[in-house]
């Protein structure tokens, strides 16, 4: 005999689940993410308005936007009967954007 019972059935799968997880993971990432945009843009233009700190928001908000984009279209993707991979653009885009996100959360704390 291999592994299991014979004659045992198997619980259907209801592929309506993982799509449904999927797009509340990639909303609470959305969320996360603007949460960290909104601190590090207030920081690089907290005391004094330069420059340096007005580039660094607007390299804050182009970041965030980049994020935005990637995820509206992998949540609207998920919508179809049979959701299709994340391709590689889209995954090497939002890891640029979330490593980028965690460099100016770092700022943010120090």
């Amino acid at each position: 005999m291999t592994g299991g019972a014979a004659g045992a059935a198997t619980p259907a799968r209801d592929p309506g689940l993982q799509p449904e997880r999927t797009r509340l993971a990639w909303r609470r990432t959305t969320l996360t993410c603007t949460i960290v945009a909104v601190l590090a843009a207030k920081s690089a233009i907290s005391d004094e308005i330069t420059a340096a700190g007005v580039a660094g928001a607007a390299l804050i908000a182009l970041v965030w936007v980049g994020f935005l984009a990637v995820a509206h279209r992998r949540i609207h993707a998920l919508d179809a009967a049979r959701p299709g991979s994340l391709s590689h653009r889209g995954a090497l885009l939002a890891t640029a954007c979330t490593v980028a996100l965690a460099g100016f959360a770092v700022a943010v704390v120090l």
